[in-house]
């Protein structure tokens, strides 16, 4: 893809180990039941997805908003799930950022499709699949989280084994699956951001569908294994699991949920 197609945007305001998450069942029954009228009403999470490379000069502000924001600096009464997707089309400019992949890029391509957007530029956050702004513009970002339209989470748990708690229209959706890491410090030695220690949250290591649904409805028992190859240094204290549903097409989130991973993986 040509450079001329991406932008930076400034400041506005491994292991053999594998992981195989279909350990324990839990049926739709409980999943459903335990659904209450209030929880109904006032959905579940928000999904925030930062676009960001260690390649980008202005990059690394936007993971620190992204950090404060799951650290609770705002006192956000909306709960919500970040992931930080690090692209690799900055790998060209004097630093390879180790956590950068051509998978990543990819969807965020797709954002840009869907979005109606002319380019792709870091630093980019998408909410819920349906908004984005600049990944370090704080207004935009916060308002954008509480105005979002919120969904059930769906209710799976760590066995993967369960029911939508609600139905997704239209052309049908994949259930998706990430591995999240934070507490990622590295040396950048070279590149926009050189001689800078750059810390990284919520840094999506693994991506993958668990399966695709079509009308299904909300009581419809859902199941699927995912086998992840785990990469040098795994630590499941600084990882989690996030599952999410995103519809065909529009690319919008209709629920999503985050799991942390047991001590003895």
């Amino acid at each position: 893809m040509a450079r001329g197609l991406f932008a930076c945007f400034p400041k506005r305001s491994s292991s053999t180990s594998s992981l195989d998450i279909n350990k324990t069942t839990t049926s739709h029954d409980n999943a459903t039941a335990d659904l209450t009228a209030e929880e109904l009403r006032r959905g579940g999470p928000v999904m925030v997805e930062l676009f960001s490379s260690q390649g980008c000069g202005t990059s690394p502000a936007a993971e620190l908003l992204l950090s404060r924001v799951g650290r609770g600096d705002f006192n956000l009464e909306v709960p919500v799930i970040l992931m930080a997707f690090h692209v690799d089309y900055w790998d060209y400019n004097g630093w390879k950022d180790p956590f950068g992949s051509s998978q990543w890029t990819v969807r965020q391509k797709e954002y840009v499709e869907s979005l109606n957007l002319d380019t792709m530029f870091t630093p980019q956050v998408v909410i819920q699949g349906k908004f984005q702004c600049i990944g370090n513009d704080e207004d935009a970002l916060i308002s954008s989280i509480i105005s979002a339209s919120r969904y059930p989470s769906p209710a799976f748990q760590i066995s993967l084994k369960g029911s939508l708690r609600t139905k997704v229209e239209g052309p049908g959706a994949d259930i998706m699956v990430a591995i999240c890491e934070s507490g990622l410090v590295t040396d950048c030695r070279n590149g926009e951001n050189k001689g800078r220690m750059l810390a990284n949250d919520f840094v999506v290591r693994k991506l993958a569908k668990l399966c695709s649904v079509n009308a299904v409805p909300p009581k419809k028992t859902l199941t699927g294994t995912l086998d992840f190859s785990l990469w040098q240094g795994f630590n499941s204290a600084k990882c989690g699991l996030v599952l999410f549903v995103q519809q065909h097409g529009s690319r919008r989130i209709f629920g999503s949920q985050r799991i942390p991973l047991p001590a003895n993986i």
